[in-house]
């Protein structure tokens, strides 16, 4: 029997970001170091896969810190934690290693600079996330207000109209992001953003690629973990940008096969947590099915790398 033919338009970025690449280098290098067990801190990175390999080499993860010994390794996620938490390390003399990401590191170091010159903090992110968490933990408790649409922004009581900044979670949508920013700046013309945009290089080039492939396709897969921002945020960037179907999918098996009946092309990217092997399996059963040609959709080269940190790096 004849394969159907079908165009697989690849994005490109797409997959791992420098961040993630660091953060399970830094498990990795942890259990070279000083063995089984290290203990994680939530997850190190959203994606189900890496973490059970992980996992299978010797790494717990936990929820708290509360849940670790004294005496072995703790390494807190690339999503960032708040302040109390390796204040509590130090506090029980325990080795830690901090795989926040170096671009989520810095959107906590502008929180404290502002907050330092007297600004009233608003963070636009998700409730819940980790990194939201994380981020509005580097102040103290109820100093950071949260935003989530633009809707939020009309019911804010902030101290002081014109004493105020704005930091934003790294994974948003960018689109999303900019209306937000624009009904703050309009109900408080004095607000002050980020030197540098908030939303990571990785959110926006992948998102970029989606924005680019999607009119393309008549279908859409982004390969990710239904708790990951970011490949949330490729599915909605995806359906906006003109793909009238599309998905998150863990993994080949969750493909849905009877909704992509008579289809003749399709998209595929991956959330910055998903590894690429994932993203080959999932390429393969279109393979298995259709008579494929693959054409890459390029919107950026990324060479971004960031080193792992010091302790990892020295003997002993």
């Amino acid at each position: 029997m004849t394969k159907p033919p079908l165009t697989l338009y690849l994005a490109a970025p797409r997959g791992f970001c420098a961040g993630v690449d660091r953060a399970i280098k830094i498990v990795e290098m942890a259990l070279e170091k000083w063995g089984a067990p290290v203990y994680v801190r939530h997850e190190i990175v959203h994606n189900k896969f890496v973490v059970d390999g992980l996992r299978d080499k010797g790494a717990v993860f936990v929820e708290e810190l509360s849940e670790c010994p004294d005496d072995r390794p703790v390494i807190f996620s690339a999503h960032g934690v708040p302040k109390s938490v390796p204040n509590a390390a130090q506090a029980r003399n325990m080795i830690y290693v901090d795989a926040t990401c170096p671009l989520v590191s810095k959107v906590h170091i502008e929180a404290q600079r502002h907050a330092d010159n007297g600004l009233q903090m608003i963070m636009i992110g998700h409730a819940g996330h980790p990194e939201t968490i994380g981020t509005m933990g580097q102040l103290p408790e109820g100093d950071v207000l949260l935003v989530e649409t633009p809707q939020d922004v009309a019911t804010l009581d902030v101290r002081d109209p014109d004493r105020l900044a704005y930091v934003t979670q790294t994974t948003l949508s960018v689109d999303d992001t900019a209306d937000i920013v624009t009904a703050l700046q309009n109900r408080f013309p004095a607000i002050v953003g980020p030197h540098k945009e908030d939303i990571c290089y990785a959110t926006t080039n992948r998102q970029e690629a989606v924005k680019a492939m999607a009119p393309k396709c008549d279908a859409m897969l982004v390969v990710g973990a239904p708790n990951s921002s970011n490949s949330k945020r490729l599915v909605e960037v995806g359906a906006r940008a003109g793909c009238a179907y599309a998905q998150l999918v863990q993994r080949a098996e969750d493909i849905d096969w009877r909704a992509l009946d008579g289809i003749t092309s399709i998209g595929i990217t991956a959330g910055a947590s998903a590894p690429e092997v994932l993203i080959n399996e999932v390429i393969d059963a279109f393979a298995d099915r259709f008579d494929m040609t693959t054409e890459l959709v390029e919107t950026a080269v990324e060479n971004v790398e960031f080193k792992v940190p010091r302790v990892l790096r020295q003997a002993g």
